[in-house]
């Protein structure tokens, strides 16, 4: 009951927050990011359940069919090794994509911690995280990867934390940024006069507020992970065969057939760009949606 001489609040109806409606309202603000959203979910769909959905075994060689055109039986041809290319183009989807994603997931895990306590904390402890990064971004991105990976040996688990490891590091000063702003505001200034532990105020007032940048930069470290695999696979330092990866169709397999058999390289080059142009085009749109300062331009 509203009293007297006060104008009653009206509280937001819970079906305003519909998703369906939200997602509808994103699709006309955004539809190049919607159509990237939409192609990046079909490529999780393949990863997922690619041994399931390939026509034929992607490790079955048969010499008979070497470099066979594409046609009715091969509808991407075959490599040199008689393998049909589109089951491996599949099936390179689950290993280019999970491996991406988790370099991902490490590099969020580091980059957020990093950021938090360079930007909180402050003094000598972000006076050393910040030399640290400006020594990290100092070497080359693929140069660093190279050299690692040379040492641990390749792997899934090895080329995913060393491509999160440089991610994170290197993003870590965004984070950094974000947390500085969020510092300086009067609900945190509040907290800590009333005594509430640093931790505490990072977790319930920081943390929260700097979500929007996390996930902006873990939807386009994705891509650039998804890319960095890739050249390192077409260098030859990606996953060990016979497993597929789009580099590495592209690169060790296809290269002294380029001339023979084109659509060796150029299928699985078509699927690496639609998957990275839809995670970069969804990025620019998450950022256009979740960052106030662009949402009314």
């Amino acid at each position: 009951m509203a009293v007297a001489g006060q104008q009653e609040i009206a509280f937001p109806s819970p079906q305003g927050r519909n998703p369906l409606r939200a997602f509808v309202k994103f699709a006309r603000a955004q539809p190049l990011a919607t159509f990237g959203l939409l192609a990046l979910v079909v490529f999780l769909f393949i990863a997922a359940f690619a041994p399931m959905l390939t026509p034929q075994d992607a490790y079955q060689t048969s010499v008979r069919d070497a470099l066979s055109k594409p046609g009715s039986e091969h509808w991407f041809g075959t490599d040199n090794l008689g393998r049909d290319v589109f089951s491996r183009v599949l099936l390179a989807t689950r290993f280019s994509l999970f491996l991406g994603a988790a370099a991902t997931v490490f590099a969020i895990a580091i980059y957020s911690v990093l950021g938090l306590v360079s930007g909180y904390v402050g003094g000598m402890i972000d006076t050393f995280l910040q030399r640290l990064v400006d020594a990290a971004m100092a070497i080359p991105f693929l140069l660093f990867l190279l050299l690692v990976v040379t040492m641990l040996g390749p792997g899934f688990l090895t080329i995913a934390f060393v491509i999160g490891l440089y991610n994170g590091v290197t993003n870590s000063r965004v984070i950094r940024g974000s947390v500085l702003s969020v510092k300086r505001e009067v609900y945190v200034e509040a907290a800590r006069s009333v005594g509430v532990p640093p931790w505490r105020i990072v977790v319930r007032h920081v943390l929260p507020n700097i979500m929007a940048t996390i996930i902006i930069i873990a939807s386009l470290s994705l891509g650039s992970s998804i890319l960095a695999e890739s050249s390192l696979s077409f260098l030859g330092y990606g996953v060990p065969p016979p497993d597929p990866t789009w580099g590495q169709m592209m690169g060790a397999e296809a290269r002294p057939y380029v001339t023979r058999g084109p659509w060796m390289a150029i299928f699985p080059g078509i699927a690496l760009s639609i998957v990275v142009f839809s995670i970069n085009v969804l990025g620019d749109g998450l950022r256009d949606a979740l960052d106030p300062r662009l949402r009314n331009r």
